[in-house]
């Protein structure tokens, strides 16, 4: 059995725009389950909100997300994951192209000096992206 690394996003109550808008983006089968509806929760103000998310992408990639349960510490904005997107044999700009919406571009998508496509930019829920693409051809 393989062992898989998956970046597990924390939020305060936007996992669920944020993990529609990531689908939105690379695609794929999203599965959500709130706070009500796995009995942690009888509160209104909590019910509805993410207890897990999980995205699984065409390409492979797993997502997954979570909002601050009742009563939990709140994560601390930007500062809490880095989300890597590489590829040694896809084109990642259209990918690019979309979850730079409304972000911050570090550095933007372009040839670094070990020759890959390279950029970094922070999403508009303060997530930290590192792209790569290696080249293809």
């Amino acid at each position: 059995m393989a062992i898989a690394l998956n970046p597990y996003l924390n939020f305060s109550t936007e996992s669920r725009e944020a993990l529609e808008f990531y689908q939105a983006a690379l695609g794929g089968e999203l599965s959500i389950m709130t706070f009500g509806e796995s009995g942690m929760s009888d509160d209104p103000a909590h019910a509805d909100l993410v207890m897990h998310g999980q995205l699984q992408t065409p390409h492979g990639l797993t997502l997954m997300a979570s909002d601050t349960p009742p009563g939990g510490d709140q994560p601390q904005h930007g500062t809490h994951v880095n989300v890597s997107l590489s590829s040694d044999d896809t084109d990642l700009q259209p990918y690019w192209d979309k979850l730079t919406q409304g972000a911050e571009i570090v550095e933007p998508f372009s040839t670094a000096p070990w020759g890959d496509k390279f950029g970094l930019f922070n999403d508009r829920f303060g997530i930290a992206w590192l792209v790569n693409q290696a080249s293809l051809g």
